[in-house]
């Protein structure tokens, strides 16, 4: 387990990447469980948004089918396991950082001593993601960095957009 960590965390500091991980549907399950338990207590504590729960099983879900329709329309669906559980797993390290400072952001949204720190905070967890999260696509497509950026732009924006059309008042 310890190991798997430092694999995850390896991936989130762009050192390694979905390759180095086995093609496993018991650790892509296992990973799935880890990033919702870790964000589910996380958001427990420090609750992000008002209707969080659901926002986390949309999530999920959303990424899931995100990347098995993406790599099947791209021709290498046989890398989906690797790619997915990359994902995750990155995802599962930056979590509690990512919901710390969305917190942060809606407790300090009016006390203009914390405001800028806080969304610099927020602003350098959102490119570091987009960073590692591209790293992952860019090694699955052997796409270039702009491409594989522009993807996982267009990935965060297409489940803002989802998370809004399904809870308008929360987000």
């Amino acid at each position: 387990m310890k190991e798997l960590i430092q694999l995850f965390t390896q991936i989130t500091l762009l050192r390694r990447g979905p390759q180095d991980l086995p093609a496993s549907p018991l650790l892509l399950a296992l990973t799935v469980a880890g990033y919702f338990v870790v964000n589910f207590l996380v958001s427990a504590l420090m609750p992000p948004v008002a209707g969080w729960p659901g926002h986390l099983a949309i999530d999920v879900a959303f990424q899931l089918v995100w990347y098995v329709l993406l790599l099947r329309l791209a021709g290498k669906s046989e890398r989906t396991l690797q790619t997915t559980t990359a994902v995750f797993g990155f995802q599962a390290v930056l979590s509690p950082l990512l919901v710390l400072s969305e917190w942060l952001m809606r407790r300090f949204a009016q006390d203009t001593t914390w405001q800028f720190p806080v969304t610099l905070m927020g602003l350098v967890l959102v490119i570091w993601v987009i960073a590692a999260n591209s790293h992952v696509v860019k090694a699955a497509l052997e796409w270039s960095s702009p491409a594989s950026v522009a993807l996982v732009i267009l990935q965060i924006l297409a489940g803002q957009i989802l998370l809004f059309a399904l809870f308008p008042a929360s987000t």
